[in-house]
């Protein structure tokens, strides 16, 4: 994620940006609450809480607001906003089973949620099985939805079929701008690609033409006040050191990217949509990116090795189709949840003026920067961390991040580059865990 460029927000719009509200259903023009049948102000029970759960969801407690949620159901089993908060809060951990089923009850409860429906398209799409998402996204009535249901029944054969190695490593070609790997569309020569968890696949125009790709569907999005044309297709293979994918959604466009050291341009981001098919781990010290396959084996050697390394085990969650998050701290604020959107450039964290402010953080009102649509101004914070990994003195950026609005849940801050570059860190998503090592 830059700074001033939203290269990263492809997929739609992350979310049409504004698009995604807390809950589902009939809004509350104040409070931006869904309606329930139940009074806010009911007491769940001694043994959950007093707070709503619509609340705790916000603030991140996603245990005791699923409890709460479920307590609701107790008295009404009829809850549509409380059958699709389970199902939402199923999502973010990857409990798949669980989260269809509490999906797509919440859409027989409540036709007319989109909402629900877009959640349980992910369901699927997560899976692979895209084919199952298409009468979803087609019945949203959003023309960026029906892109990617045009997009998906486009796929022939499983959709990121692994082969190859059971491991590999790549080597970066650089860390900055940002961490970059080289890998080969449809058996052309290797290119350089940006590794960034806070994006999806995306090519530039260049790299689809020269690679053959035919689109499938277009959509129309306005990152920065910018019309951008997103051009939706499927590549036949992509190859990453010893590991080739097969039958890949792709998106591209024309959305000008950092330059790399010798000044060429990347050929597009590798993003959470590919890595989320591996343990997955970007070894900034180590300079490489290491992708496994997700096998009892492969994790029992990984989970060897993070016990040698000493290695952080914490929380990992998936928001909206692909931002990881975790638990992070500012200096004595938290651990709260945070998101890692690694694309930061030239900075390690991101917070909002009210985080900073908590954490103690003092802000350089003097040396603001305007891009994006947004002013941001420099913070140091004496200390960030994720578990017992800590950062002192990093540099970062306050502003007004549209995190609540895209997340439908509060985040402490947003951990990138910067504070990475000492660490590899990996992402499991089969046990939904996150690692972060010294090396």
């Amino acid at each position: 994620m830059n700074k001033s460029a939203p290269e990263s927000m492809d997929r739609r719009g992350f979310l049409r940006r504004a698009g995604l509200a807390v809950g589902a259903g009939v809004m509350l023009p104040q409070l931006g609450l869904a309606r329930t049948s139940a009074p806010l102000s009911m007491a769940l029970s001694s043994s959950t809480s007093s707070i709503d759960p619509d609340r705790l969801f916000k603030s991140g407690d996603f245990k005791q607001a699923d409890r709460g949620y479920a307590y609701l159901l107790r008295e009404d089993p009829g809850n549509a906003h409380a059958v699709a908060q389970r199902g939402r809060i199923a999502l973010l951990s990857n409990k798949f089973e669980e989260a269809e089923k509490l999906l797509t009850k919440a859409i027989g409860l409540a036709p007319d949620d989109t909402f629900s429906k877009r959640q349980l398209a992910e369901c699927f799409v997560r899976q692979d099985e895209v084919a199952r998402a298409v009468p979803l996204l087609r019945g949203t009535g959003d023309p960026s939805d029906a892109a990617f249901a045009t997009q998906y029944a486009g796929v022939t054969g499983r959709p990121y079929e692994v082969r190859g190695a059971q491991k590999t490593r790549v080597p970066f070609v650089c860390v900055d701008p940002l961490p970059c790997v080289e890998a080969a569309v449809n058996g052309a020569r290797p290119q350089s690609f940006l590794i960034d968890t806070g994006a999806t696949l995306a090519f530039s125009t260049k790299t689809a033409e020269q690679a053959g790709l035919r689109a499938l569907s277009t959509s129309i999005s306005h990152p920065a006040g910018q019309t951008l044309t997103t051009y939706h297709g499927v590549m036949e293979s992509f190859r990453l050191g010893d590991i080739v994918l097969r039958n890949v959604p792709v998106v591209w466009y024309d959305l000008r990217m950092p330059d790399l050291p010798d000044g060429s341009q990347p050929s597009g981001v590798i993003g959470t949509t590919l890595l989320s098919h591996f343990l997955a781990t970007m070894d900034y010290a180590k300079q490489a990116l290491i992708l496994r396959r997700k096998t009892g084996a492969q994790q029992r050697e990984f989970q060897a090795e993070a016990r040698r390394s000493g290695a952080d085990r914490l929380p990992l969650w998936l928001a909206g189709d692909h931002v990881p998050c975790t638990l992070g701290s500012l200096n004595d604020y938290g651990p709260r949840v945070a998101s890692l959107d690694t694309g930061g450039m030239e900075m390690g964290v991101m917070t909002t003026e009210e985080n900073a402010k908590r954490a103690g953080i003092a802000i350089d009102y003097e040396h603001p920067t305007t891009g994006g649509g947004m002013t941001t101004y420099p913070i140091t914070p004496a200390r960030i961390s994720l578990g017992s990994k800590v950062g002192r003195n990093i540099p970062g950026v306050v502003g007004g991040w549209p995190w609540l609005q895209l997340f439908g849940f509060e985040t402490i801050a947003n951990f990138t580059h910067e504070f990475f570059k000492p660490h590899a860190i990996t992402f499991d998503y089969a046990n939904m865990n996150f690692y972060i090592a010294n090396k």
